[in-house]
């Protein structure tokens, strides 16, 4: 049997970094080949592979940071804008992101298919996103990254899908910051184990 050691390790070691800067230990191309592994790799209920990816490093993060709090300061109270500004700003000095979407042409498609399951379908993709966010948030962070996850949708959607020639059937679900981490992520907690957890033998 193969050791799982390493995996629970880097599942142990996975937290959120807020503090990032511009720079990466690892090249483009090992970034690229991450998102990549995990896209194919990653399960999906039947096999549907409804998720989508944008991956946007460098110069192009910095852009996609600053659309962000474009569509954010017409649409907030100057108070509350300088506070989310501050957020941004920070989002924005990492090196890279990655958006999540979940693609509802190909969920209807598997509606269709299997009626008997049609309300499930839309649940089950959320599903399919989450596992594919943890699975790259824990390989980027297993690389020396640190990241971070936000969710700053539905607003942005629009102007996204103009930017990056997005499918409007294509729903956006998450932003994952990346970059070297200058921070250090604050402390975790755990409850009892035993409220949250029943084994019978």
């Amino acid at each position: 049997m193969a050791d799982s050691k390493p995996f629970l390790a880097a599942v142990e070691s996975r937290r959120t970094y807020y503090q990032l800067s511009n720079e990466s230990y690892i090249s483009d191309a090992r970034i690229k080949e991450i998102v990549t592994f995990a896209l194919k790799h990653t399960p999906s209920p039947f096999n549907s592979q409804t998720s989508r990816l944008v991956l946007v490093l460098k110069k192009e993060h910095e852009k996609l940071w600053d659309t962000i709090t474009e569509v954010y300061k017409a649409m907030l109270p100057e108070d509350k804008f300088t506070h989310a500004k501050q957020r941004f700003d920070g989002f924005r000095a990492g090196y890279g992101t990655v958006l999540f979407y979940e693609d509802t042409t190909n969920i209807r498609e598997f509606q269709e298919k299997f009626p008997t399951y049609e309300d499930k379908f839309p649940q089950w993709s959320e599903h399919a996103s989450g596992m594919m966010q943890y699975v790259i948030w824990t390989a980027l962070e297993a690389e020396g990254m640190g990241v971070n996850l936000q969710h700053y949708n539905p607003p942005i959607d629009t102007r996204l899908e103009t930017e990056y020639g997005v499918p409007p059937t294509w729903s956006l679900k998450s932003q994952m910051v990346f970059g070297k981490p200058t921070g250090q992520p604050g402390k975790k907690t755990f409850k009892p184990i035993e409220e949250r957890m029943k084994v019978f033998e």
